[in-house]
């Protein structure tokens, strides 16, 4: 049962951009707060002096701002009690708990350099195989730094309880799941410089910010364990847990930023995914609620809870995605679509803003469109002037009696007082009773000087989108290609 306002966070180390997998831990996160009435925190993890940008917070803020998931805690929204929530700015609280452990003989200061443990660890590992290093406890006792050394100079580990012993945790995904002391040594807490290392760090901090449920990849299980082990050791009762099953890119491997472009968010942005749709799917990689497949936001807040998702990996499947993005252009307002499409036309060098028929363009091409750039590739045709036109569509539709069907429907078009669908297509209909042929006769001669092709909508919302004087010309031009 969740507790009545659960306090739950989202973590990212701001090394890039927002990664899939992270995305789907902010919703997850996210929805768990949102359904029990609780606090959902954003907290960045900036402790990699190297990889660490103010270039990855922006992006990692960008993407959550246009997935919609607004963070009730965190950078510029700070809480007095609980901030700051830079890692960074955090420096002073992990040295004074730090201490704290040392002074207790939880912890202890080691003088082993990198190259002295790499050159352990590889003696260990020749003999008994690849993961069988363990750290000697080298400087488990030592009093003051040995000959040589300086106090700045030492990291600082936990120190393992000698004996025997198991930590475990009841995780709410995957059940209890147990590790013997033996497997744990004595693990670095903080560098030398005083950064701590992500088993450190995270639990101070969960600890202080009162965070209930720490909700994470799988990836990240073998780090319960110590981090279980320094809660016992300052006297913590520890979160809940539940780690996320994995997402793997199309080929089945684990989607990672350096082979798999999809694991940019922002990505989908730029291809033309709306974000609903872009949540929905990230939504169904590894939580299932029945059957259901088309989710609304109120409605993953509604249903939304650990016991939903899976244990096994969800595979990117990019035609799903979608698939799902063209059921979500029919789902949302018009007006709401049409504005996100703006960029695109734009992007091609249409002044599209403001423009009247992009709501009608919108619920004319949403059938046949994926993407917003897909939707903007065919709309091009009604904001450019002329029209290309294809050979073989021309030479079956734009010769013999079609032209003169084609001339009979220009001249009934020219007279419309209102330029709307249904007296445009009654012209269609007019000049085929007339001319005793059906109506197809006479609207795709049209279509094609109208579009090139002989694919578009219905005749009447192709002939408004394209516009009267627009669409007199084009057809003016395939009358004269004709003759």
């Amino acid at each position: 049962m969740a507790p009545s306002k659960p306090r739950v966070r989202f973590a990212p180390s701001p090394t890039g951009y927002l990664h899939i997998g992270g995305a789907r831990t902010a919703l997850f996160n996210y929805l768990y707060a949102k359904r029990y009435g609780g606090t959902f925190i954003l907290r960045m993890e900036d402790t990699d002096q190297e990889r660490s940008t103010p270039e990855s917070v922006q992006a990692i803020l960008d993407g959550l701002n246009w997935l919609g998931l607004d963070w009730d805690e965190g950078p510029g929204k700070e809480d007095p009690k609980y901030g700051p929530y830079f890692q960074t700015q955090r420096l002073d609280t992990y040295r004074a708990h730090a201490e704290q452990l040392i002074a207790q003989g939880k912890a202890f200061r080691c003088y082993c350099t990198r190259e002295e443990i790499a050159q352990r660890r590889e003696a260990v590992e020749k003999e008994k195989g690849q993961g069988s290093y363990k750290y000697e406890g080298t400087c488990h006792d030592l009093k003051a730094p040995p000959p040589g050394k300086k106090l700045e100079d030492a990291v600082i580990r936990f120190r393992m309880p000698s004996g025997e012993g198991t930590v475990s945790f009841n995780d709410k995904v995957l059940g209890t799941i147990t590790k013997p002391y033996s497997d744990l040594d004595d693990w670095v807490m903080m560098r030398a410089d005083g950064i701590p290392l992500y088993n450190y760090g995270c639990v101070i901090d969960d600890h202080l910010m009162d965070i209930t449920l720490v909700s994470r990849g799988q990836e990240h299980i073998n780090s319960t364990f110590p981090q279980l082990m320094l809660y016992q050791a300052l006297g913590w009762t520890p979160p809940e847990f539940a780690h996320l099953p994995l997402i793997l890119g199309p080929d089945r491997e684990k989607l990672s930023k350096r082979k798999h472009p999809e694991a940019d968010v922002m990505l989908h942005k730029r291809t033309g995914i709306m974000p609903e749709a872009l949540l929905n799917f990230v939504t169904r990689l590894g939580w299932s609620h029945g059957n259901d497949e088309v989710i609304s936001r109120e409605q993953m807040v509604e249903w939304f809870d650990f016991d939903g998702v899976g244990s096994t990996s969800g595979v990117w499947n990019p035609e799903k995605l979608q698939w799902l993005n063209q059921q979500w252009f029919k789902l949302l307002p018009p007006a709401v679509v049409a504005e996100r499409l703006v960029p695109f036309l734009e992007a091609r060098g249409f002044q599209a803003k403001g423009d009247s028929r992009l709501e009608p363009l919108v619920m004319a091409l949403r059938e046949r469109s994926r993407t917003l750039e897909e939707m903007a590739n065919t709309a091009s045709i009604y904001f450019k002037s002329g029209v290309t036109l294809d050979e073989k569509a021309a030479a079956k539709h734009l010769s013999g009696d079609s032209l003169n069907l084609l001339r009979q429907a220009r001249e009934k078009l020219a007279a419309l007082p209102a330029w709307t669908v249904e007296p445009l297509d009654g012209v269609v209909k007019t000049v085929s009773e007339a001319a005793q042929v059906g109506m197809g006769k006479v609207a795709q001669p049209l279509r094609v000087a109208i579009t090139g092709n002989t694919t578009s909508p219905g005749i009447g919302e192709t002939l408004l989108l394209v516009g009267r004087d627009e669409a007199l010309r084009r057809i003016d031009a395939a009358l004269a290609r004709g003759t």
